[in-house]
This record gives C-alpha cells, structure tokens and sequence, in this order.
C-alpha cells in the first residue's frame, strides 16, 4: 500500500489500509487515519492530522507552514477530519503563532483544484470549495457551505452555515446563515436571498423557511440599524434552532462586521 518511491518520515504515525503513491513526502509528527488514500508527488509536511479515509489527489500540499511573517517555526498543527476530498494542488497550511495554535477542519468536505485554506482557519463539515476558491488566514466557515469558483474571502471574516457564495465573489464582511452571496458591481459580496433550494434540497420544513425569510427581509430591506434589526427580529419572528442561530450569528460580528447590501 505505500509506494517504494515514498518518503516517510519515521516519526510518523500511519494506521492500517493507507495507500501512499509515487514520490509522496510525509514529514514527522504527522498522525493519517485508516483507509485514507495518498496520490503521486503529495507532501503532507510536520504536525498534521489526518482523520479516516480520507481521499487525497496527486500534488496537494497538506500542512505546509503558514504564509505569515510572524511565524518562527513554532509547533502548530493543521487537524482534519475524516472522508474529505482534497484535489490536486490544494494548499491546506498549519496554524501561526495564534492562541490555539490549530487550522481546523472538519469532514465530508471538498476542496476541488487550486483551492487554499490559510493559516489558523475553522473550517466546518460539508463545505465545498470549488476550484481556485480561497480562504485568508483567521476564516471561519460553518457547516454546509458552498463556495463558487474563484472566489475569496478576506482574513478574520465569518460565513453562516448552509450559504451559498457565487462564483468570483469578493468577501470581506460576515455573511449570515442560511442566505446566498454574490458579487455586485465591484465583485464586492452582496446578499440576494435565502439559500432556498438549499434549504429545501437539505430537508428545512416550510415553516423555519417562512421564519428565515421574515428574519432575512427584517435584516436586509427594513433599513433599520443592526440593533434594531436584531430586536425586531426578536419581536416578530417564531423562535426556532434556526431562527436562533440567525440572530446569534449577527449580535455577534466579527471585526468585519455584517454583509446587509
């Protein structure tokens, strides 16, 4: 199951049924679950964690040091979870010298060709990146998010679960669960909606839709201030997980504060 031209560190831990392919180069302290597959020419550098069955293409480059200046080589990881699909020359980098030290990522996901996730990123379950999409370093993604081609967002920046990015979209403010983003004039992110047929295709009832876009037409089209958005939505909107999750996830931006255009 390893190929004779591999080059394994030997402080790295490999379980039973992992393929390695030609020229693969796996450095120390690196940990890769069963049944994960390894293609030709991979590197998968130091302190890097590899979940179960996993499927990695030929010349991806998995935890590779952060691109950040403040990084002296310090001991950082990069931890993913189990049955991710990562295509060729994906970049998936280790953490800087942040408070937990960790690049997080977790299962079912698909990062398609070219497509980067940064330094000190969380990065949540069912996601997809389609080719060329990229992530700055401090992203967080929830789950259930799907990226078009080509786009990018910008450092310390949030994306709510099940949203949809279009293709080329720039992002650099937070954008709420549950709706979709594209770029305007500028390529800058701008809301269009729910992610309706996401939600549909995913199971939501109609109700919690119906309670979503209420929330949704309160945020964007009210043109109340963002507090006053928040306590109407409070006010008028049936309390569900979702519904719940909706406001908790704009009374707490980040630094990027919330996309409304």
């Amino acid at each position: 199951m390893i190929h004779s031209t591999a080059v394994i560190h030997p402080t790295a831990e490999l379980a039973e049924n992992v393929e390695v392919g030609p020229y693969v180069v796996i450095g120390p302290h690196v940990r890769v679950g069963q049944g994960t597959k390894i293609g030709a020419h991979t590197v998968i550098e130091s302190w890097t964690e590899l979940g179960e069955e996993n499927i990695i293409s030929h010349m991806a480059s998995i935890g590779a040091p952060p691109q950040d200046l403040k990084y002296r080589g310090e001991e950082t990881w990069l931890k993913i979870g189990d049955r991710n699909i990562i295509r060729e020359f994906s970049t998936l980098h280790r953490a800087t010298t942040a408070k937990e030290c960790v690049t997080s990522i977790g299962s079912n996901n698909m990062f398609m060709a070219y497509s980067h996730v940064a330094h000190d990123c969380k990065v949540g379950s069912n996601v997809i990146m389609a080719n060329c999409a990229t992530l700055a370093g401090h992203v967080t993604i929830e789950d259930s998010v799907t990226f078009g081609g080509l786009t990018a967002v910008h450092q310390f920046t949030r994306i709510g679960s099940h949203v949809m990015v279009g293709g080329g979209t720039l992002v650099g403010t937070d954008v709420p669960p549950y709706t979709i983003a594209t770029g305007g004039d500028r390529r800058d992110a701008q809301l269009r909606g729910l992610n309706l047929i996401g939600l549909k295709r995913r199971g939501f009832p109609d109700e919690v839709i119906a309670s979503l876009k209420t929330a949704y037409k309160i945020l964007v089209l009210s043109q109340l201030k963002l507090a006053d958005a928040i306590e109407r939505i409070k006010q008028e909107v049936p309390a569900s997980p979702e519904v719940n999750h909706f406001i908790e996830f704009i009374e707490h931006p980040s630094q990027r504060g919330i996309c409304r255009r």
